[in-house]
């Protein structure tokens, strides 16, 4: 018999999220619950992960709010000039993020503090602190059999930059519960929702992993900003945009395959034709709703950078974004880009292997679908 669902009041309450932020967090997490309850093809086991994950996320959320009650300059902390990386997914986003992660004058979240962010890390025992390890150890217990092709596609590891798709869960305003568990009922919700919450509990975060480990500059990523742009500038009207593109035929094939992997261990079988019709629509409406965006503000300037430019001479590409934002592009810059990308070749953890036919699509499908998109972007693909 399935586990009954909790109500959104009762698990902001045991998580002890208060008033003012269960306000913001209740309407996602409805959602959420909602479209889990109705989600009819995951497996018991895969229900009990969706619901420790939400736990997980308002768990993370609570530590992250108690910190700054009991800090207050926490809430002081600046954060200026974030450069947001997105685009499609598998266009070399996570890359670029990584480069420039490397650079020292840079701060990027990395996966081990947003797991586990409290207390508030510290510069002085940034590299030995013992959160990071266990993290690693975690990823070697679980990223194995059926999931261990995740770590051929996607990068998993605690002094690695982290999307900020983990940040935007915890105020349930992200695309991570699509990704993982389908949910298409939250997907909707999340299409037409205001996510200027969502983008406040961001700066929350980063002003709590700045407060005692600050560098110069932020760089975050995650393709799904492009979903909601107005509300990221609402809340970091000072923001600057990098876009790198890639082809949306070599996109949807990959993408289609990580996000198999991602879900293979909730649902107990999975319709690949469906997967790829769902995954070449969810990503483009990203797109539809970013390109309105940037032809609305054209004096916001955007960055776009082609996939095979990053991986070509990644070097360049970095300076072309540090150009591009104002940031220092040094000595010690290009020594530690150099250094990633030598340390970092793209078959690591084995080769990702995928087809588009896999996934009941053609490229003369995803083409049509992608038309306005190319055609805008074109010299870049």
């Amino acid at each position: 018999m399935a586990a009954k669902i909790p109500t959104a009041a009762a698990m902001l309450a045991a998580a002890g999220i208060d008033d003012d932020l269960a306000a913001g967090v209740s309407p996602g997490l409805h959602a959420a619950l909602a479209a889990l309850e109705r989600e009819q093809e995951l497996s018991e086991e895969g229900r009990a992960r969706a619901l420790a994950q939400f736990q997980d996320n308002l768990a993370r959320l609570a530590a992250i709010a108690a910190d700054r009650v009991a800090n207050p300059a926490i809430a002081q902390v600046a954060i200026d000039r974030p450069v947001f990386i997105l685009g499609l997914p598998r266009c070399g986003t996570s890359i670029l993020h990584a480069l420039i992660g490397a650079d020292p004058q840079v701060r990027t979240p990395l996966q081990w503090e947003v797991a586990a962010p409290s207390p508030p890390p510290q510069a002085a025992c940034f590299d030995t602190d013992p959160r990071a390890d266990a993290f690693d150890a975690y990823v070697a217990e679980n990223f194995t059999g059926a999931w261990a092709d995740v770590l051929k596609a996607h990068p998993i590891g605690a002094r690695i930059p982290q999307e900020c798709g983990m940040i935007l869960e915890t105020a349930f305003q992200g695309i991570n519960p699509t990704m993982l568990f389908r949910l298409p009922g939250y997907y909707q919700w999340y299409r037409q929702a205001d996510t200027s919450f969502g983008y406040q509990v961001h700066r929350m975060w980063l002003q709590h992993l700045s407060w005692k480990n600050a560098r110069q500059r932020w760089v975050l990523k995650v393709q799904e900003h492009a979903y909601h742009l107005p509300e990221l500038f609402s809340v970091y009207p000072d923001a600057v945009l990098v876009q790198p593109h890639r082809d949306p035929v070599t996109v949807m094939a990959s993408i289609s395959r990580l996000i198999e992997v991602i879900r293979s261990v909730s649902f107990s079988a999975i319709d690949r034709a469906a997967l790829g019709n769902e995954l070449l629509h969810l990503w483009h409406d990203g797109q539809v709703a970013a390109m309105a965006w940037r032809q609305a503000n054209p004096q916001v300037r955007v960055l776009d950078l082609p996939f095979r430019d990053i991986i070509a001479d990644p070097v360049a590409a970095v300076r072309q974004v540090y150009d591009h934002a104002a940031m220092d592009f040094n000595a010690q810059t290009e020594q530690a880009v150099q250094g990633w990308w030598q340390a970092n070749p793209a078959d690591k953890h084995g080769q990702h292997r995928y087809e588009l036919a896999d996934y009941g699509l053609t490229r003369e499908q995803v083409e049509v679908v992608y038309a306005d998109y190319i055609a805008s972007y074109g010299d870049y693909l």
